[in-house]
């Protein structure tokens, strides 16, 4: 699968998949990247890719030209699909990032500055994803969030595939807790029917503390998971 992202600086790109698991898909051909600077694509002597704003208003905005004239030069390749990180954008979910998995070309637009002229959103965005009710100085962080968790959707990359079933948000719930050795320390101990061995029994017990664990830390989701429920009790 190849992932581009659009960016003033990358910089902040490239370094992301030197290490750990994004690395060694790019090494196994699963993943390829690579970043296109708009600035490449200026038409202005200084290589100029803002402006100010049409009408006042703070703050600088990204050209159109250079923008347009960058994604023009992707979308040659017929398999592209444009998504931008926007405050405007809709919750990037898990749901997304598996669906989004089956793409062959996924193009991220970073925005910068006070944002991107609405022009080249019109023109090009196939969706708009924002990944917090927060502001950023730009659109690589949240990309490059969208970037892992589409990765990790697909066959290969992890190296225990049995990893994404037990993930959270399947089945919107979040993961229970996990433990590991040693099994006490400092007076703090691991639930015993973990150390039993009778895996039906830990299977219930980690259903239980999904659940808690989910109506305790994010509410939200948990009146998700009992409406289902009802719904499948009808």
């Amino acid at each position: 699968m190849k992932f581009t992202f659009v960016t003033l600086f990358p910089n902040l790109i490239y370094p992301y998949f030197e290490d750990s698991i994004l690395s060694r898909a790019k090494k196994s051909k699963i993943i390829e990247t690579q970043c296109v600077n708009p600035r490449d694509f200026s038409l202005d002597k200084h290589k100029k890719t803002d402006d100010y704003k049409t009408g006042g208003g703070a703050g600088l905005l990204m050209s159109a030209q250079p923008l347009l004239d960058a994604l023009k030069h992707i979308s040659k390749d017929n398999e592209a699909y444009f998504l931008f990180p926007l405050p405007s954008g809709k919750s990037f979910l898990q749901n997304d990032a598996k669906r989004l998995s089956k793409k062959k070309h996924i193009v991220f637009v970073c925005g910068r500055y006070e944002g991107i002229d609405e022009r080249v959103i019109e023109t090009y965005a196939d969706e708009l994803f924002c990944v917090g009710d927060f502001v950023l100085t730009g659109g690589e962080l949240p990309s490059l969030c969208m970037c892992d968790a589409i990765s990790r959707m697909l066959e290969g990359v992890l190296g225990n595939e049995k990893s994404l079933l037990e993930e959270s948000f399947e089945n919107t719930l979040l993961e229970a807790p996990s433990f590991t050795k040693p099994h006490e320390y400092n007076g703090l101990s691991v639930p015993s029917d973990f150390l039993k061995g009778n895996h039906a029994i830990i299977s219930r017990l980690k259903n239980r503390m999904a659940h808690a664990k989910t109506c305790f830390h994010r509410p939200d989701l948990y009146k998700i998971v009992k409406n289902k429920r009802n719904c499948y009790e009808k």
